[in-house]
């Protein structure tokens, strides 16, 4: 619709990146989503990640499913890639797309409906997998389009609008992913774009699938007292367990923090970073260390945020399945099917 679509005006002053884009360039459409919603902040945190790395927008595919998650992909990156597909099913259409051109920064868009329901089995595979991608996880906690039902990571006790208190465990994204092999796990707050925004840069620089839960909540649904994804019950309940900072490959800083302090550390661009010491004993290495401190949080009722877990040593697909250096999608027809009398002579083997 012309009344959404965004003018393609530019301030002269505007910020340029290393590839002489704005943040402009990084934008999408004018968001239809309900005013104050979490989702439209993790698109404005989506386009700084992805502006700061000068990542370049047509080597970026975009993938979705079905809920209020699905039409997020439309609001950032407007010259990406894209395709929204069945409620459930973006896991598997991203592997196809990366499985054809693994140069493309791979980034799915979710909600918790979306990927703890109808889609769980596949977000499981793709843990195992571990596909070189971004997964956003866009968590609310409701069913927003279809008014306000409970989804699988409500907490027990927690109350819909109309008063209803939900019985049945939550699905706990960081837990699975832990029991599934996932190799990059964090969680941040739509609210909180200081966090959010260098955990998206860090996401995105893995080597594997790295799946990114963000607490955000629905304004319309899910924003009164008695639930637990609320603006108020997440700031309330917030601990952050590291404090993140995304810098790229460089010779190595050293810098000593001091226990229960901060300590300012100068970076390759004369920047300044604040870091600040994690609980005593925390390592996000430890799976087992990470899957217990992450229970004895939720049975405190606190909101862990930061980066939870990472494993950079697991292979990804394409290392896995020793595919193809080349991107498929660059391979002449020739090459990719040789015909059938090199495909009997292979079959002979």
């Amino acid at each position: 619709m012309p009344s959404i679509v965004k003018p393609s005006v530019t301030h002269p002053a505007a910020a340029q990146n290393s590839r002489g884009l704005t943040q402009r360039d990084y934008e999408g459409a004018m968001s239809t989503l309900c005013a104050g919603c979490g989702h439209d902040s993790i698109t404005a945190a989506l386009v700084h990640a992805l502006w700061e790395l000068a990542i370049p927008p047509h080597m970026i595919a975009k993938l979705s499913g079905i809920g209020c998650s699905g039409k997020t992909t439309a609001y950032f990156a407007r010259g990406a890639h894209g395709f929204n597909s069945a409620h459930g099913r973006m896991p598997p259409i991203a592997t196809g797309a990366s499985a054809a051109n693994r140069d493309l920064t791979v980034i799915g868009i979710s909600g918790d409906g979306d990927s703890l329901s109808i889609g769980l089995g596949h977000l499981g595979h793709l843990m195992r997998r571990n596909l070189r991608m971004l997964y956003v996880l866009e968590n609310n906690g409701v069913y927003g389009l279809t008014k306000g039902q409970f989804s699988a990571s409500a907490d027990v006790g927690s109350t819909a609008k109309g008063g209803a208190s939900n019985r049945l465990a939550p699905i706990d994204a960081m837990l699975l992913g832990l029991s599934a092999g996932a190799t990059f796990l964090a969680r941040s707050f739509s609210g909180d774009k200081e966090q959010l925004v260098p955990i998206l840069k860090s996401a995105l620089a893995h080597r594997g699938l790295a799946v990114v839960d963000v607490i955000s909540p629905c304004v319309t649904f899910n924003d009164h007292e008695g639930s637990t994804k609320s603006y108020l019950f997440t700031r309330q309940h917030e601990v952050r367990v590291t404090e993140t900072d995304f810098v790229p490959p460089e010779p190595a800083i050293e810098a000593t923090i001091p226990e229960n302090g901060a300590a300012w550390v100068v970076m390759h661009d004369g920047a300044t970073v604040r870091f600040r010491s994690v609980p005593a004993g925390y390592d996000p290495t430890d799976r087992a260390a990470v899957t217990a401190y992450l229970q004895e949080a939720l049975a405190r009722g606190e909101v862990l945020t930061g980066l939870l877990y990472v494993d950079e040593a697991p292979p990804d697909l394409h290392e896995t399945a020793n595919s193809s250096r080349e991107p498929l999608v660059s391979i002449p027809y020739e090459r990719l099917c040789p015909g059938a009398a090199e495909l009997s002579r292979v079959g002979a083997r």
